[in-house]
């Protein structure tokens, strides 16, 4: 009975210490300069660059998040669909610039990055994506 509890403890240890690393918000991995964290999150666009076509080629933009924090989306449109309805503009859904997130956050003092926001063909990272109007791109 006690082998059996101590099972039941590591598992339950185990899964929620998965979950926790889900847990951590771009505003938490920012103050800790945390790199390496999976983050989900939302934001609205402020600016779009032209996308990157130096190796694999990323989509980037910015989102400003509820918390007032800024982070930059480096979206690999090699292995997913590029986003070819965002824009920038005001706050309102609506408009056609909010953008949901999840991927893999990497500290920089501007606020970060969020990549990691496709699948991964080799299945060896946890897959991301972008949601737009209704609309999933991984």
């Amino acid at each position: 009975m006690k082998k059996l509890s101590l099972l039941i403890t590591a598992c339950l240890f185990l899964l929620l210490g998965g979950n926790a690393a889900h847990a951590v918000t771009v505003q938490q991995a920012f103050l800790k300069q945390q790199s390496d964290v999976q983050v989900k999150g939302s934001g609205t666009v402020v600016r779009i660059f032209s996308d990157d076509l130096e190796g694999s080629r990323h989509q980037k933009f910015i989102l400003k998040l509820s918390s007032g924090q800024t982070i930059l989306i480096a979206h690999n449109i090699d292995l997913a669909p590029r986003i070819n309805t965002i824009a920038k503009g005001d706050f309102a859904i609506a408009k056609g610039n909010f953008v949901q997130f999840h991927g893999e956050y990497e500290w920089s003092k501007k606020g970060g990055v969020v990549h990691w926001t496709h699948h991964d063909p080799r299945g060896r990272h946890v897959g991301g994506w972008l949601k737009h109007q209704g609309k999933v791109y991984q």
